[in-house]
């Protein structure tokens, strides 16, 4: 499996995590062919699973830290 965020295929807040609808941070392109969305929370609970079937992996849950560091830092 390869973790990169390759250009072009960047997330957006349209895309839905496929088990729970909220929004995406995690795109995986399996081995046999298309793809699936998770939220960060399903992502993490289905991420040895997701590693096995996976061909490529584009994670963006830094976008999560990032934003939480921004965030905190406006409300002072």
């Amino acid at each position: 499996m390869t973790t990169a965020v390759a250009p072009g295929s960047a997330l957006s807040a349209a895309d839905r995590c496929d088990r729970c609808g909220a929004q995406a941070y995690l795109r995986v392109e399996l081995q046999s062919g298309g793809e699936l969305l998770f939220c960060a929370h399903h992502a993490r609970e289905h991420g040895d699973k997701l590693r096995e079937i996976a061909a490529h992996v584009i994670d963006e849950t830094e976008k999560l830290r990032d934003t939480s560091a921004t965030a905190r830092t406006e409300e002072r």
